[in-house]
Formats: C-alpha cells, structure tokens, sequence
C-alpha cells in the first residue's frame, strides 16, 4: 500500500513550469542543487533571495519547505521535522488557493498546490497515516492532469506521468490486493512510463535528479537490472557527492554488479564520514558500511578486523531495535564462524544458538544448524 500511494502523491511533486526573469529561474537552480546536496542553509539563503525577485510567487513558499524535506529524507527515523513540513506545505497550498482565486488556470500556482499536497501525502505515508495520505493523494492527481491540459510541452511534467504510468502498470501485478484500488485509476504503461522518466531525466528543466533517481530505484527494485540502475547512480553521485541517499544506492549498485573493490571504498568513504558527522550519514549508514568492511576483512582472512566491524554492525542494529535484519543475522553468524576459526567453541556455539532465534536470512538457519554439529573450517 504504501508504494501505491506513493506513486500518486510523488505524480505532481516535481512538475514545475516558470516564465520568469533569467536571475528568479537560474536561483531556482541553485536553489534546487542545494537541496540535494543537502546544503540548506546556503538553500534557505538563495530563496530568501529569490522571494525578493517574486515575493508573490508560489515557489516562495513551497522550496523552503523542500530544504525541510531533505532534513527528514537525511534521517526519516528523526520525526522532529515533521510539524514544520506540514506547516509549510499547508501554507503553500493556501497562498496557492488564493492565486487560483483570481486566476484558476495560473499553472504555477496548480504545479506548487499539487507538489504541497504530494509532499505532505507522502509524509503521511513514511509516518503510516493512511486516511489523510489517501486524501492528499486523491486531491493531487487531477491537478496533474490540469496542469498538462494547460501547458502540454513543459517536459517536467514528464515526471508525474512517468511515474504514474509505471507504477499504475507494475502495482497491481506485485501487490494483486491493490487491483480494486487501480480500478478507479487510469490504466498504466511500464514501458511508457519508463520512456517518460528518460525524457524528463535528460531533457527536463528541474526534473533532471528526481528523474534519474526514480530510474535508478525503479530498474534496481523492479526490472532486475542492475547495470541500467548503475548508470543513473553514477551520474547522481557525480552531481550531488555528498548526497548520503545517492551514496548508499551507488555502493550497493557496484556490489550488485561484482565491483566489489569499488564498492568496498564507497562503503569505507561511507563510514568516514558517518565517523565525521557529516550531514546525512548516520547510524543506519554506518550500520551498513560496517557489515560490508567486514566482508572485507573477512575475505583478506583478517578476523580480528572483521570481528571488530561484524560485532559493530550488530550492535548498531540493536541499538535500532532490528535484531531480525538482516545485517545482525548474518554478522552473528560470521562472528560464530570466527570463533570456531580462533577455536573457541564455546563461544562459537552461542552465538550459533543466537541466529537459531531470529529470523532466517539467506540460509543462515541451515548454516547455524550445521555448525552447531560440528565446528566451521575455512
């Protein structure tokens, strides 16, 4: 459900059209690379600057609350954000109302009501509040047809339709409870819609990220093609470095993909700057950096090392509440193999019994079971 209605609240988010002066449009921009860079002081400047070029438009309101956005995109555990987005997205959308008062058909003030009501819907979505996400979506996706009955070649709105397009048509395959729900939507097109994400990707005029980052998590959970996924990673982190969000997909990407060298940098790089607080790069980073460090040593035959960085892992994930996840199955497990290896059995067996009690990933219950019997050999 929650990818459904994502779909919807993400179709107007990005769907901007301006006809304003060069120096109001190029601190957009700016504006906008800021953002994703996770530069929001320098971002809250520049459209501080930009409401001095056009202090009744709707883009006043509207970006600043994107830089508040990002702040909860950078840590989507930390809900200390969340009151303020939603004040600043209920504000754009009355100043939004209000234009659309005098004029109804001004398609800057449709595109920033849509993006407001796609945004807060979609925060409503991470927090689980399902009935007020449903209705923002359900205000939100006439708008994008609006908007395209208005002005028909601004590529941006590419975006909107590329997405709906895809998920309205992979949905209801992937989730078959959700075919009652896209009865009442317009029939979707997955080859279209990824047609429609290109355009925008590359042809769009402030759609360019979002739209490679749709491509790059779309061809990554859906089309089984890492090497596609890879190509928008790289372009991503080539424009926005310090972007913890494209940093992480682009690690896991050049693993994915046998880069296994390389991906073991991006995750050591990864690590260093969780260890230097930088923004965005957090303990669920430095969880994930850990394991695959370990991996590392573990493969150089360096068990101290991989002990240290596997125990570090699981200790994060407890320290989250996931003792299931994955990453602490699989470091205990390796921990319990380390043991055996150090030939401290007893040690070992514990921790054997330890992955025996969460959830099975992978095949580390038969793995557990069968070094239980008898002790793991290199």
């Amino acid at each position: 459900m929650k990818k459904f209605l994502t779909l919807i609240f993400f179709i107007v988010c990005s769907n901007i059209s301006f006809g304003q002066t060069v120096p109001f449009d190029s601190l957009i921009q700016r504006g906008i690379n800021q953002i994703y860079s996770l530069e929001f002081e320098d971002a809250e400047e520049t459209f501080g600057l930009i409401k001095k070029y056009e202090p009744e438009h709707p883009a006043t309101k509207f970006f600043p609350a994107m830089v508040t956005w990002w702040k909860i995109m950078a840590d989507l555990d930390n809900e200390e954000f969340d009151k303020l987005l939603i004040k600043q997205l209920d504000e754009t959308i009355e100043f939004c109302d209000n234009l659309l008062k005098r004029n109804p058909n001004n398609i800057d003030a449709i595109f920033f009501k849509g993006g407001a009501l796609g945004f807060r819907g979609r925060l409503y979505s991470i927090r689980e509040s399902w009935f007020n996400a449903a209705a923002d979506g359900k205000d939100a996706l006439p708008l994008v047809h609006r908007a395209y009955s208005l002005d028909s070649t601004n590529v941006d709105v590419q975006l909107g339709f590329g997405i709906y397009n895809y998920y309205a048509d992979v949905i209801p395959e992937k989730y078959p409870f959700l075919k009652p729900v896209m009865f009442f939507f317009p029939k979707g097109d997955r080859h279209k819609g990824l047609e429609q994400l290109l355009n925008a990707a590359y042809n769009g005029k402030y759609t360019k990220a979002e739209s490679k980052y749709f491509l790059m998590t779309l061809y990554y959970k859906f089309e089984d093609n890492d090497i596609e996924a890879l190509k928008y990673a790289e372009e991503l982190i080539e424009q926005f470095p310090n972007n913890p969000a494209f940093h992480k997909h682009y690690a896991r990407l050049l693993r994915r993909t046998s880069h296994i060298t390389k991906s073991t940098v991006e995750f050591k790089e990864m690590y260093r700057r969780c260890e230097q607080n930088m923004r965005g790069y957090n303990d669920k980073i430095r969880r994930e950096a850990s394991y695959y460090i370990a991996d590392e040593h573990w493969r150089n035959a360096d068990f101290d090392e991989a002990k240290k960085y596997y125990k570090e892992c699981s200790d994060l994930s407890v320290s989250f509440d996931q003792e299931d996840d994955g990453f602490n199955v699989i470091s205990l497990l390796q921990i319990g193999k380390i043991y055996d290896m150090l030939e401290r059995r007893d040690t070992a067996i514990a921790y054997y019994k330890k992955v025996l009690k969460l959830d099975k990933h992978r095949d580390s219950h038969d793995q557990a079971k069968l070094y239980l019997k008898e002790p793991f050999k290199r």
